[in-house]
């Protein structure tokens, strides 16, 4: 049997490991499962990433700073955030479950906190001016953060069901007064 190079291994771990995380989740994917979707030898998985968490943090990603939701103009932002948190896709919606499923392992937790520091609560405070810019900055992160884990951690089945622009519309009115009160 051929060998394959080191770069294209690494590669088909890395796609294997993101769907079966994204798929399974944290605890019920192991480096054998990885292993055997990569065709390759367990021990080139840890040899390449670590450990299984470090695997994971490396292929499950999740970031809004590679979409331009915050350049929208102040006005149209909680429309724009709800739009985005609404239309949200695969891989993203697995790479939110699988995160969030495995927030007991201690550097994943830090990551979800990173996230939401970096890609919530940062760009929404650099928007924000006034009295209690930071806590309406943080609420608004929070109310966004709950519509995420509302339609895809917990798949709320009633809210998927509204409708996408009632929903959207519904949500823009909760959002709007910590977005735009001064």
């Amino acid at each position: 049997m051929a060998r394959r190079p080191s770069a294209l291994t690494r590669e088909a771990i890395v796609d294997a490991a993101t769907a079966l995380f994204a798929e399974r989740g944290y605890a019920a994917t192991g480096v054998r499962d990885i292993a055997a979707a990569a065709s390759t030898d367990p021990a080139l998985v840890i040899r390449h990433f670590g450990s299984k968490e470090l695997l994971f943090l490396d292929t499950m990603r999740f970031s809004l700073q590679e979409h331009p939701i915050f350049d929208a103009p102040l006005e149209a932002l909680p429309h724009r955030l709800v739009e985005f948190v609404v239309d949200l896709e695969e891989p993203q919606r697995g790479v939110v479950v699988a995160l969030v499923g495995a927030r007991s392992e201690p550097a994943i937790a830090e990551r979800l906190h990173e996230i939401h520091e970096q890609d919530f609560v940062a760009p929404l405070l650099d928007r924000l001016h006034g009295e209690g810019a930071e806590l309406r900055a943080r609420l608004a992160a929070v109310l966004v953060a709950g519509l995420i884990y509302g339609l895809w951690v917990v798949g709320d089945e009633r809210l998927l069901a509204a409708g996408r622009d009632e929903l959207v519309d519904r949500y823009t009115a909760l959002l709007r007064p910590l977005l735009l009160s001064t």
